[in-house]
């Protein structure tokens, strides 16, 4: 695709784009600034207009029915979760049964680590990436130290090599033919929070499984974000929260996903709730956990019905839209920003402008991270103030993300506008 740096281009992209109109099924925030371009679906995505009315439902369900609204409310409450796994398994590739939607992230791997970390005098390591995101560093930390074992000893971290910003595969290969006879897992975020990066999952499966050892994802950068396959590249377990590109809101229900093979491993070593119990059993409230077979085997309390309706109004714009549309226009859109961003670079070559993201659109999502020769945090303050709303990250990084669902061609050229106008600022 030709680009070009004017604002008669940006608009023109944006009256073709098959996927426009849902861009006004989405709030804006009402920020008193000359611009607003909102890039930080990677960290908070915006509200569906829809949202207000889902949750309204659910409270005045809750009004007419009382405890009954589990059976006779539009949605069951009884069984509102399973509202939402077919559209999430078609976000991640997946077989309905092998996705759940339930507590949150953190929780969710811990839950998972549970089962598939089960590590010996003889294999206890973990492979990850350096600068993995902080929660999940120290989720593997502890879970070390749970079973024993020194965290510096256990987990083995595949760091960019001098000087560069991304981890080659064929380092993160290596390490794992290298520990081998010790590994145990290999566990990465599916796209890295800060370079943008984005993994060789099913190579990352394949190697894992060759050395003996079981491969898991943080897919929160992912799901949403890039195309996955969950099923078909073979990955043991996986999971993700759904406030970011999924626009479920602030702190709201994650996911997670377990293969089919996994299904009726009901020797598995799992923690219980009576959600996660055989459902035709479930009410007779018997000793003795029986885990309904799949993803929901790791469920342990009933669903928060009105998180999750917030939820199933984002979903559902995915379900119409599809991953394929999305990532296609996802891909055009972060191309324009590349090609604006080397503009810059170009323009004020003092200001020393660096693109730390692959430039391989197959090896990234929707984020590009920026490095501004030791101007990023002003920068990006000064950024905040024009109505251009990123992303900054310590020690220097600014993560910019547009997103397909609501972000156009013309925000795109707002950033470039607004970066314009800093740096030249910035030179005087």
């Amino acid at each position: 695709m030709r680009y070009e740096p004017t604002l008669e281009f940006a608009k023109a992209q944006d009256e073709a784009d098959p996927l426009r109109n849902y861009r006004d099924r989405f709030h804006f925030p009402s920020l008193d600034t000359p611009e607003l371009a909102y890039f930080s679906g990677h960290s908070l995505g915006l509200q569906p207009k829809a949202a207000s009315a889902a949750v309204e439902l659910e409270l005045g369900e809750w009004a007419k029915y009382g405890v009954e609204g589990h059976f006779h409310a539009t949605n069951p409450w009884y069984s509102y979760h399973e509202n939402l796994t077919p559209p999430m398994a078609k976000i991640v590739g997946a077989q309905a049964s092998e996705v759940v939607c339930m507590n949150s992230l953190t929780t969710n791997i811990h839950l998972l680590f549970v089962s598939f970390y089960r590590p010996s005098r003889e294999r206890y390591k973990i492979i990850s990436e350096a600068k993995m995101f902080p929660s999940d560093r120290y989720l593997l930390e502890t879970q070390a130290q749970f079973h024993g074992f020194d965290p510096d000893d256990a987990i083995v971290e595949i760091a960019p090599r001098e000087g560069e910003w991304t981890i080659r595969d064929e380092d993160i290969l290596a390490a794992i033919d290298a520990n081998a006879e010790q590994l145990a897992m290999v566990f990465f975020g599916g796209v890295n929070y800060f370079t943008g990066q984005f993994f060789d999952l099913p190579a990352l499966t394949k190697a894992a499984h060759a050395a003996g050892a079981v491969a898991g994802f943080d897919l929160a950068h992912a799901a949403g974000n890039v195309p996955l396959a969950l099923h078909d590249w073979n990955i043991d377990f996986a999971a993700w929260c759904s406030y970011k590109y999924l626009n479920s809101g602030p702190g709201n229900v994650g996911a997670i996903f377990v293969h089919e093979r996994h299904a009726s491993s009901f020797d598995l070593p799992r923690f219980g709730g009576w959600w996660g119990h055989d459902k035709a059993t479930r009410f007779q409230m018997n000793s003795g956990f029986r885990p309904m077979p799949g993803a929901e085997g790791w469920q342990l309390s009933n669903a928060p019905v009105l998180g999750m309706s917030v939820m199933k109004a984002s979903i559902d714009i995915f379900a119409e839209v599809g991953m394929a549309a999305l990532r296609e226009k996802s891909e055009k859109l972060t191309g324009y920003l590349e090609y604006t961003i080397e503009l810059l670079a170009q323009e004020f070559p003092d200001a020393s402008i660096g693109m730390i993201t692959p430039r391989d659109p197959a090896r990234r999502g929707s984020q590009i991270s920026i490095n501004i020769g030791g101007r990023e945090r002003r920068l990006f303050e000064d950024m905040i103030a024009e109505g251009v709303i990123a992303d900054f990250r310590e020690p220097c990084i600014i993560r910019i993300a547009p997103a397909p669902l609501y972000n156009a061609f013309e925000d795109v050229f707002t950033f470039g506008k607004v970066m314009r106008k800093l740096l030249a600022k910035g030179e005087r």
